[in-house]
């Protein structure tokens, strides 16, 4: 590899230059390049002549590297066969390669290494002369991918594998492809009791090991580690609250006691520093410390008591949060299958497909419950009917609240298109009881319209992950930060047909023959952050939390978009991305985290340039029980003012007799 390294890439290491793409963070309603363009673009003139060669040898190269793999998923298996493969190695193929692609090549490569060579301190490193330092101890609570997931078990089958990540390392990849069927074994929970199969543990990494790298080079929450670290903090003023990300919440406290945990890790870093803390979640990070918010006021729960929040908490920063859930959860479990796997080219999805078929993908996020806690919120009054949906665009022929939509054909005659509460319940309708049974006991996913409903679900913890069935904590000086990306196109509504597979167990499969306008191989996409709906990025932080039954103590509810503009070579986005995930590596989100950590967060603007406050508008959770809150507020208000007044009266009247009493 060195060798090959060396001839793709030219033969002297390219010099490092440090690249200023420091920012401030930005005022209101203002986003700010953190890199100049010339520092990571060709000139017009130098960039005309190379774009097709550029692109042809990315097709190229992207084209060998699938072939690779479909043959490495193939190994085993007599249906594939490349004979005139059999004798290619890599110095061959180097030497069949035109030289204009070698060229095309060395100069992706150096525009790469330009384009993400910025100092991963900068931002800690400007605000540091600023004055700027640790404050509030930050407690980080990651998403999904974030955590990995080590095996604890001591049996015959689990020995090779003890404290070897079974997820989020080259250990899992390596499970994966030589131990398939021993990985399942392990990565799956039992499907009755949602806990660890008999003989079988796994359990979440602990410490910033856990979530600051994915797998070697793919970092997660690194970059906001090393800027904590410039301004100040440690393993004793920061931590990070990792969880097992398979397990339903209520089982997270059940076999892990995460959230007693998580209680404690609060109580001890406000007791040794004196300060509140800085909660820091990302995605599904944001629902678990949402539910943990009720859970740790709960007689059922923490039993805090309902001030516990506002004594230790000081500001929730939401990074990506999936507040009403994620779309592309839905087909997940329903068919095994998303936008990743439907766009996969012909070799890369027959390749998939015989390593890990759709069946089984769907078994594996069936048996992780605490995935479909990402199922959709809100139904019909969020995401839509049949003839409307409230993020439809001007001149849209098939409304997005369409969510399952089936060409009409032959063998789907019997199909109908489906809402989002037509299709949850048709995947109740068609799995298996005991994942039925998992969902219902553990989740809700409807709206509770009155303030009454509202306080009642606080006694029913299926209610707790849904922000549109309970509240927010009852903490006015608590700050929320809603920090998402926009301008990435996510998964809206899916094409499905017929599987035509008689051994299939799954009857239904995306159509990913259907491409054109907004939908890409049977994947119908809208706007997002690339993973997350708009909807449910920012719904709760532009609307929901301001109508009074979901935020009755008046929580400060702060929203800053960041429009995603990746660099031209960099495979992560650079500074000023929107993705999902490599939006914890923007320079500006970690600018702002750390203001908010360093307690100076009140100097942060709002930034709103999406489309989301008029959909917000048009999604139909009503807010007249507000409006009759407000008229009876203020009626009593004013009733006790004319008391107040009518007694003061009284009492001067009563001063007066007495004055004139003792006179006489």
């Amino acid at each position: 590899m060195a060798s090959l390294r060396q001839r793709l890439f030219g033969g002297s290491k390219a010099s490092e230059r440090n690249v200023d793409s420091r920012e401030d963070t930005p005022e209101a309603a203002e986003e700010v390049r953190l890199a100049p363009i010339s520092k990571i673009m060709a000139s017009p003139h130098q960039h005309k002549g190379r774009t097709k060669r550029k692109t042809g040898f990315i097709f190229l190269l992207g084209g060998i590297v699938g072939i690779v793999i479909a043959g490495l998923f193939a190994h085993n298996s007599d249906m594939i066969d490349f004979p005139e493969f059999k004798d290619l190695s890599l110095d061959s193929l180097m030497d069949v390669l035109p030289s204009g692609f070698m060229k095309d090549a060395r100069d992706l490569a150096k525009g790469e290494r330009e384009a993400v060579n910025y100092d991963s301190f900068a931002v800690g490193l400007k605000l540091k002369k600023e004055g700027i330092k640790s404050n509030h101890p930050v407690i980080m609570i990651p998403g999904v991918i974030s955590t990995g997931l080590e095996s604890w078990g001591t049996t015959n089958s689990s020995r090779q594998y003890f404290r070897k990540r079974l997820w989020g390392s080259w250990s899992m990849m390596r499970a994966l492809v030589v131990d398939k069927e021993g990985w399942k074994k392990h990565i799956m929970l039992d499907k009755k009791t949602g806990l660890d199969p008999p003989d079988i543990k796994l359990r979440a990494a602990q410490g910033f090991d856990a979530a600051d790298f994915f797998i070697t080079g793919y970092w997660i929450w690194n970059k906001i580690l090393e800027n904590l670290a410039t301004i100040g903090y440690d393993p004793q003023s920061s931590f990070t609250a990792s969880y097992d990300w398979r397990l339903s919440y209520k089982n997270l406290e059940v076999r892990d006691q995460y959230f007693t945990r998580l209680q404690s890790y609060v109580e001890l870093a406000f007791k040794v520093s004196n300060k509140k803390v800085t909660l820091v979640s990302h995605s599904m990070g944001g629902q678990v410390l949402f539910y943990f918010f009720h859970w740790v006021a709960s007689v059922d729960g923490g039993n805090a008591g309902e001030d516990w929040v506002e004594k230790y908490v000081d500001s929730w920063i939401n990074i990506s949060g999936c507040m009403l859930g994620a779309l592309k959860g839905l087909p997940a479990v329903l068919s095994g299958e998303m936008k990743d796997t439907a766009q996969l080219n012909a070799f890369a999805g027959y390749g998939l497909d015989r390593f890990l078929s759709r069946e089984e993908r769907a078994e594996l996020f069936r048996a992780m419950p605490g995935i479909s806690s990402m199922l959709p919120i809100g139904g019909d009054a969020v995401w839509g009917n049949s003839t409307w949906a409230p993020d439809d665009l001007p001149g849209q022929k098939i409304s997005y609240g369409q969510f399952l939509n089936f060409r009409k054909t032959n063998e789907s005659s019997d199909y109908r298109n489906l809402t989002v509460t037509q299709s949850m319940q048709y995947l109740l309708d068609t799995t298996e009881d005991w994942y039925g049974d998992a969902i219902k006991g553990s989740y809700s996913h409807g709206v509770a319209h009155t303030t009454a409903e509202v306080e009642a679900n606080e006694k029913d913890q299926r209610k707790w992950i849904n922000p549109l069935e309970t509240r927010l904590p009852l903490a006015p000086s608590l700050k929320v930060y809603c920090f998402y990306g926009i301008g990435k196109p996510a998964e809206r509504a899916y094409y499905y047909r017929t599987s035509g597979n008689p051994l299939s167990s799954l009857n239904i499969t995306i159509d990913t023959t259907l491409t054109r306008g907004r939908i890409d191989h049977g994947v119908i996409l809208g706007e997002g952050d690339g993973t997350v709906n708009l909807l449910s990025l920012g719904y709760m932080c532009n609307k929901g939390w301001n109508l009074h039954r979901y935020n009755p103590a008046d929580v400060q509810v702060k929203v800053y978009e960041m429009p995603h503009e990746p660099d031209r070579f960099s495979p992560r986005g650079g500074p000023n991305t929107g993705d999902h995930v490599d939006i914890l590596g923007r320079q500006s989100l970690n600018d702002m985290i750390l203001r908010i950590a360093a307690g100076h967060g009140d100097n942060i603007g709002e930034h709103v340039v999406s489309n989301i406050e008029t959909y917000a508008e048009r999604v139909k959770i009503y807010e007249e029980e507000e409006r009759m809150e407000r008229v009876q507020r203020r009626f009593k208000n004013a009733k006790k003012r004319i008391d107040d007044k009518i007694g003061s009266f009284e009492e001067k009247i009563d001063e007066v007799f007495e004055r004139v009493r003792d006179e006489l």
